[in-house]
């Protein structure tokens, strides 16, 4: 209808959209505004600077207005997913580019990712680097075990699961926004939709810097969230992989406990492998099923 011809056309009006949402940054939001408005200036298209107040409590979004952005101020704290849903949505130009508040990205680089996406790239992402980037031993675990899984799901290299400094099309974001992740696990979320959909994705390296302020992240529970999602993602857009990667497990232990039988000479535990591999073979046909 006419409504939904307007809405098209507004949401493909050439242009950028930067989208930071923030909580309690009252300490760094006003720097990151001017540094986003300065990279907009210089890749010399139309622009806007959109923050999502998310419930902050220290005066993150009056600091964001006086620097010149818009403001959309959550009414509580609702989550780092909800508020960039929010800002996609609110956005008016054909280009989202996404950065943090707290000065950890060189949001300079904007430039850069849109100068590829002119090249015919859906999504341009920067490539987290250096030291600050690795953090703890855990924390750089838990990111190999993710970007692993995601690389077996996409089935190619992916350099950074989760960057939060990327652009890509808003038209296309929105088709899949429900079923991005609400929390920190929004961009793992959209990287995986827009590869598992067959949208060009692209990556260049980028600096990372150390935070100003606090980090918001819990790292147990953040990466059990991902872990969700990521499986929530797998199931819609390719199950078969998830189904495969479980029976492939299954069948392992189906193959150790069938030789700890045969080394034993213990007839039950070598039937107990001959019923986990006919486990894995149903779960493995599952997939198939599971395929719409």
């Amino acid at each position: 209808d006419g409504g939904g011809v307007f809405v098209y056309l507004f949401t493909m009006t050439e242009g950028i959209s930067i989208i930071i949402p923030a909580y309690n940054e009252a300490h760094a939001i006003a720097d990151t505004v001017q540094r986003a408005f300065s990279a907009c200036r210089n890749i010399g298209k139309p622009h806007e600077v959109i923050v999502v107040d998310d419930g902050s409590k220290d005066g993150t979004g009056d600091l964001a207005k006086q620097a010149g952005a818009i403001v959309l101020a959550n009414p509580q704290n609702s989550g780092y997913g909800i508020s960039l849903q929010r800002g996609i949505r609110e956005a008016q130009y054909k280009y989202i580019a996404i950065t943090d508040s707290d000065g950890t990205y060189p949001i300079e680089d904007l430039g850069r990712l849109y100068a590829e996406m002119q090249k015919g790239f859906d999504m341009m992402v920067g490539a987290r680097q250096g030291s600050m980037y690795e953090g703890s031993m855990v924390k750089s675990f838990s990111r190999k075990v993710f970007k692993w899984l995601a690389e077996y799901t996409a089935g190619r290299t992916i350099p950074d699961i989760n960057s939060g400094l990327r652009m890509f099309r808003k038209d296309l974001a929105l088709q899949h926004l429900p079923q991005t992740c609400f929390g920190f696990s929004f961009t793992t979320s959209l990287t995986l939709i827009f590869m598992l959909q067959g949208y060009f994705v692209g990556y260049i390296p980028i600096a990372y810097h150390a935070r100003v302020g606090k980090t918001k992240v819990r790292h147990l529970r953040d990466a059990l969230r991902t872990l969700q999602v990521m499986t929530q993602v797998i199931m819609r857009y390719n199950p078969i992989k998830l189904f495969l990667l479980l029976a492939l497990g299954v069948c392992v232990l189906a193959v150790f406990v069938g030789i700890v039988g045969m080394a034993f000479n213990n007839g039950l535990l070598f039937l107990g492998g001959w019923m986990l591999l006919s486990a894995a073979l149903i779960i493995f046909s599952m997939g198939f099923l599971a395929v719409r």
